[in-house]
């Protein structure tokens, strides 16, 4: 007689449903050792920054301290640093098996993610009307390469929660999407740990130092 699964409830629901299964556990174990290359990736180009961010042809190209905006970098980074804690909410309900409240964090992460975005866009468009563009000097291609390879992080993070979002809509949880939900907010965590290093490095110095 085949064993009929008894279905999921919120009493028989695991304290830490992305690791309650060997693919769950999998599934983290190889997430650290992507952002191990990650982490690497982001040195490398916050190193080329460094060394980089003063060299300009001459003197009619600005420099980081005329060039940036503080008070924008400062929201942006609010927008950021806010859509961290509705992360942690929803994966605070991801393990009270509530997924409509896990949903809605997850919803709201995604608009504030996309305020950020809409944010950088327009702060690029007004530094490539003032000339500095990737082409334009040494610092203006380290400076697009490090902030541009960020911002193309948090678009491929937003468009996956939407997917999983969609995706699971009509499903609920399970231990098997609760480790991806978990791991994408996990990602999610380390891309706005780079822009906190972003904001610090590069507009923060940049504009007192």
């Amino acid at each position: 007689m085949a064993h009929v699964e008894e279905p999921m409830t919120a009493e028989r629901w695991p304290s830490h449903p992305e690791t309650a299964s060997m693919e769950g556990k999998n599934k983290l174990t190889g997430f650290w050792v992507f952002l191990g290359g990650e982490t690497a990736l982001f040195a490398s180009l916050f190193a080329t920054y460094l060394t980089l961010k003063d060299h300009v042809p001459n003197q009619e190209h600005l420099l980081a301290k005329q060039l940036f905006h503080l008070p924008l970098a400062f929201v942006m980074t609010m927008l950021l640093l806010t859509s961290s804690l509705t992360s942690v909410y929803a994966i605070y309900h991801m393990k009270n098996y509530n997924f409509g409240k896990m949903r809605l964090w997850f919803i709201i992460t995604i608009l504030l993610g996309f305020g950020f975005l809409a944010l950088e866009i327009y702060e690029f468009t007004e530094y490539i009307h003032q000339g500095h563009t990737f082409r334009s000097s040494a610092f203006g291609s380290a400076f697009y390469f490090l902030v541009g390879t960020h911002g193309a992080h948090v678009l491929i993070g937003l468009v996956w929660m939407i997917l999983l979002v969609v995706r699971n809509n009509s499903r609920g949880l399970s231990v098997y999407n609760a480790a991806k939900f978990n791991t994408v907010s996990l990602y999610w965590h380390f891309i706005d740990v780079v822009w906190v290093f972003i904001f610090t490095v590069v507009y923060l110095l940049g504009v007192l130092g």
